[in-house]
């Protein structure tokens, strides 16, 4: 009965005496991101500007009067030298007249100067007259020379102030504004209407100080109209204010709109997309970067899952991490959590971060 009860027993406690096998650990989960796939939206900066013709001529009269013709209308389309209003004309037409009858009576005294001359010349050469006496009739004759000269240039002043009477368009565009009718007196100077040039339209934005330094003349942007988000126009930044406007505190920027159409108005509201980040920089957490030896180093996860510290060279600090500029190349898996429990040739189970999923999902979703 002991018999058949051991040998029952014997497979169990042989078993019993056998070493446990032991089983390699799972792969160790690991927060990771892509290094140097920014989606497009992350270099953006949007800001929102008014659309402005680079040209806004406010024209008026050179002279004072008393409007008599409005010849242009609000929208109108205007060429260079088109007659917009006139004023009264009397008055100029007067002081011409009588700048004429200046001339006349000058040039009478000159040529009466001048004769009386050359008979005191011929006088003076058979020794009938003094040297004074001759030198009077010259000095008579220099003196109608430069009254001649005077009302001839104050009769050009004059002829000027009467084609001063017509307001002319100075270039091609768009009346925006007129501001004063006929009948109405207006002193010289006096804004009367306003001139667009659609032909150059760009946008004013105001950028804050910590946006400047991604800013550069000539660098191309993206606008779109918030009246038609569907079409977008290409732009060139055209002027960077060197100072701050002392009201918003930010800097004016002018953009160039190269494609401008029918659909820009004067005074829309479009937004511009300035790309502030190059492609060709990569940028990582301050997380994922640990320092050994006084060495900067992270640590690259390959494609076959296994963990290896890598030494790299680190730039700037900015709002989104760190800068490498050496050590890393485009596409690379990092680690960005964690990084000080990995163990060099490590297996890990790589999991991207939320920023990084997005990132796809949005990518996924543009193509």
């Amino acid at each position: 009965m002991h018999k058949k009860t051991f040998l029952l027993l014997l497979p169990l406690l042989l078993s019993a005496c056998d070493k446990p096998v032991e089983t390699a650990p799972p792969p160790r989960p690991a927060l990771v991101m892509k290094v140097g796939q920014h989606s497009h939206q992350d270099n953006e900066m949007v800001l929102v500007g008014e659309l402005k013709s680079r040209y806004e001529s406010n024209v008026g009269f050179r002279i004072a009067g008393k409007i008599t013709k409005r010849l242009v209308d609000v929208g109108a389309q205007v060429k260079k030298g088109q007659v917009l209003a006139t004023i009264d004309a009397n008055d100029a037409n007067l002081s011409a007249q009588a700048a004429n009858a200046d001339i006349q009576a000058a040039e009478a005294n000159y040529a009466l100067a001048k004769a009386e001359l050359d008979r005191q010349r011929q006088l003076f050469e058979k020794q009938f007259i003094s040297k004074s006496a001759l030198d009077l009739r010259e000095a008579e004759f220099k003196t109608s020379v430069a009254r001649l000269k005077q009302v001839k240039s104050q009769s050009a002043v004059t002829g000027n102030q009467s084609s001063y009477t017509k307001l002319v368009a100075d270039r091609d565009g768009v009346i925006a504004q007129i501001t004063a009718e006929p009948g109405q007196v207006v002193a010289a100077g006096q804004q009367i209407a306003q001139i667009i040039d659609y032909g150059h339209i760009e946008v004013l934005v105001a950028v804050p100080e910590s946006k400047m330094s991604h800013l550069q003349v000539g660098q191309s942007v993206l606008v779109k109209l918030w009246a038609n988000t569907e079409k977008t126009y290409q732009g060139k930044v055209r002027e960077i204010a060197p100072a701050a406007n002392t009201a918003t505190r930010a800097f004016d920027v002018r953009v160039a709109v190269e494609n401008p159409d029918a659909q820009l108005k004067v005074g829309m509201t479009a937004g511009v997309a300035f790309d502030t980040q190059a492609s060709q920089k990569i940028v990582i957490p301050s997380t994922a970067l640990t320092e050994l030896n006084g060495q900067k180093q992270v640590w690259v996860i390959d494609k076959g899952g296994i963990a290896k510290l890598r030494t790299v060279e680190s730039g700037a600090f900015n709002e989104q991490g760190i800068e490498i500029t050496s050590g890393l190349q485009p596409g690379e898996m990092v680690a960005i959590a964690g990084v000080h429990t990995l163990v060099n040739g490590q297996k890990v189970m790589p999991q991207l971060s939320a920023s990084a999923m997005a990132h796809a999902a949005t990518e996924s979703a543009q193509q």
